[in-house]
């Protein structure tokens, strides 16, 4: 796979790309994947808020642990609460329950409230844990980690090729767009224009084939059977170990105090 994907050097022992230039990014990625999966799945089943602000609080003190940069991960968390912001605040409006106030007409609730603060919580908690625990593995170093956790080889085969290509693809629309603008081509709201980006979606869908087949055909040209052959380069320590096992204790503890605050009320 390290030579289909244009990277010559073998992997590092840790496997992560990130030469381990943090503390987080010294672990076996295997166990910074599994991880974060965990977490995810933790989190999003915790019904209080402060047991999510206490996952959130440990997300936090995961990114001082890495050398994400402060401001670039600031946009990217920015980035996730802007898309899901509509919801949130539609949310008290459409839940029903105690009502707190009325906007024109429609009452906003306590229940609607307290979800809306929870699920924020939880998305915030949950995308700055992925980003500190996968933050420095490259796309191949991640394709690379997912297969050595028996993930479905089709799934990280194509998951590797769209990162690939989909910058080449991107390359390629550029490409079609600027060729329509040197020919005096304006988008307008008319029948024209979304004929237009019509074709051009189409062109790109059909150029996109072509160069599947080209690639394909190189593939097998080179030897390619449907599988990639790997060379294991990551080690499992007895510290991953520890990690491993702490990080599943502390997300257990916030489970567990989440259910037995629910059923004591």
């Amino acid at each position: 796979m390290s030579h289909l994907f244009g990277h010559d050097q073998p992997l590092s022992v840790q496997g992560s790309g990130d030469h381990a230039s943090s503390f987080v990014g010294s672990f076996d990625p295997r166990v910074r994947v599994v991880a974060a999966g965990l977490f995810a799945i933790m989190v999003v089943s915790l019904h209080q808020i402060e047991f999510a602000l206490g996952a959130f609080a440990l997300a936090i003190c995961t990114v001082f642990l890495t050398d994400l940069p402060l401001r670039l991960t600031l946009k990217r968390m920015a980035a996730m609460d802007g898309f899901i912001i509509v919801m949130l605040v539609m949310l008290p409006f459409t839940t029903p329950g105690t009502p707190m106030f009325s906007i024109f007409g429609a009452n906003a609730s306590q229940e609607g409230l307290h979800h809306a603060i929870l699920i924020g919580i939880r998305a915030n908690a949950v995308v700055l844990m992925m980003l500190s625990l996968l933050s420095g593995l490259t796309p191949v170093a991640l394709g690379h980690t997912l297969y050595r956790l028996r993930c479905p080889a089709a799934l990280v085969h194509l998951m590797m090729f769209t990162v690939r290509y989909i910058s080449v693809l991107h390359d390629e629309y550029h490409r079609l767009r600027m060729a329509m603008k040197l020919r005096g081509f304006k988008a307008r709201n008319t029948i024209h224009t979304y004929r237009s980006f019509g074709y051009l979606f189409g062109m790109l869908l059909v150029r996109s084939l072509e160069r599947a087949e080209r690639v394909l055909e190189a593939m097998k040209c080179r030897g390619f059977s449907g599988h990639f052959p790997m060379i294991d380069h990551l080690i499992f320590r007895p510290r991953d170990g520890v990690l491993a096992v702490a990080f599943f204790l502390l997300v257990t503890m916030l489970v567990v105090m989440d259910r037995s605050y629910v059923f004591a009320y």
